[in-house]
């Protein structure tokens, strides 16, 4: 049995559904594989557990491949699974409506008071006729609990979030929460999840990847035509409370997400690198063929 130790880029979720589908069935272990799926101390810990060998695989979203790259770290991603729409949530009673009534706003958003969160919003101000500067905003670090900053009055806004999740788990606090797209406002839709590994891993391993690609490509195709089953092997999987709605209001809304088609474009990472590097993100661009590659997709 050859083994696979895949990093999440978070807490386990119902984005990881596709990975607990592939191990209840039986799938992977039919193909020769054994999964440990690992939920990393740190969101952005995965290059270096992957250069310790402690991981072979990990997920993550599109800007943090790029910007790993950019930073000459050797990772290349290979397909991804998941498609959600997100951006900035933010709370009507904070007199926002649009994105020009960012000005001003105290911003929630992991990384602050770096430019992440910063260059997002200052983006979608300038789409919608602004003039501002990074100045113009105050970055509040409240870690990855963008509701939780909201809920207690510790910020106004809050990014990166994503409809499936945080939207959801706004409206279920009660609070009076909408979000302005990335895809909407200027922002390069980088709200989707990817898998990455090292060239070198990729390519001694290639066999055992591509296994792992076609199961959860099997597994999505379960998704959609056995919904209430998925529901019941997500509950299951996480030993999760059968009784909570927000939950189950999580898992609904995630099911749609997952892609069929797991390839990505060159143009779609030129877009992203090229708002990245004029935005602060990263110093240079790269052929995104040297960090992306189709050939498991297909």
């Amino acid at each position: 049995m050859e083994k696979i130790s895949v990093g999440l880029e978070w807490f386990m979720n119902p984005d990881h559904i596709p990975m607990m589908i592939g191990v209840t069935k039986g799938w992977f272990k039919e193909e020769g594989l054994e999964i440990n799926m690992i939920e990393p101390k740190e969101h952005f810990d995965a290059i270096d557990e992957i250069k310790a060998g402690n991981m072979d695989i990990a997920i993550t979203e599109p800007i943090h491949l790029v910007e790993d790259r950019a930073n000459d770290h050797s990772i290349v991603g290979f397909s991804r699974f998941l498609h959600t729409d997100g951006g900035v949530m933010y709370i009507k009673e904070k007199g926002i409506n649009r994105p020009i009534d960012l000005i001003g706003k105290r911003i929630q958003y992991p990384g602050a008071p770096g430019l992440g969160g910063l260059s997002i919003v200052k983006t979608m101000v300038e789409a919608d006729g602004g003039r501002c500067g990074l100045e113009d905003f105050q970055p509040i670090n409240n870690g990855f609990y963008h509701t939780d900053a909201l809920e207690q009055d510790k910020a106004d806004a809050a990014t990166l979030v994503f409809r499936n999740f945080e939207i959801i788990e706004a409206k279920h606090k009660g609070l009076d929460a909408d979000f302005f797209s990335l895809k909407d406002w200027g922002v390069p839709d980088f709200c989707q999840l990817i898998f990455i590994t090292s060239p070198e891993i990729l390519n001694r391993r290639q066999s055992a990847i591509e296994t792992f690609i076609k199961v959860i490509r099997r597994s999505i195709d379960f998704i959609y035509e056995n919904p209430e089953e998925t529901k019941k092997i997500f509950l299951d999987f996480t030993d999760s409370d059968r009784n909570d709605s927000l939950t189950a209001e999580i898992t609904a809304a995630t099911i749609p997400c997952f892609t069929f088609d797991f390839s990505m474009t060159a143009e779609y990472y030129d877009r992203l690198q090229n708002w990245m590097k004029e935005s602060g993100k990263i110093d240079r661009t790269i052929d995104p063929q040297e960090y992306w590659t189709n050939r498991f997709c297909f």
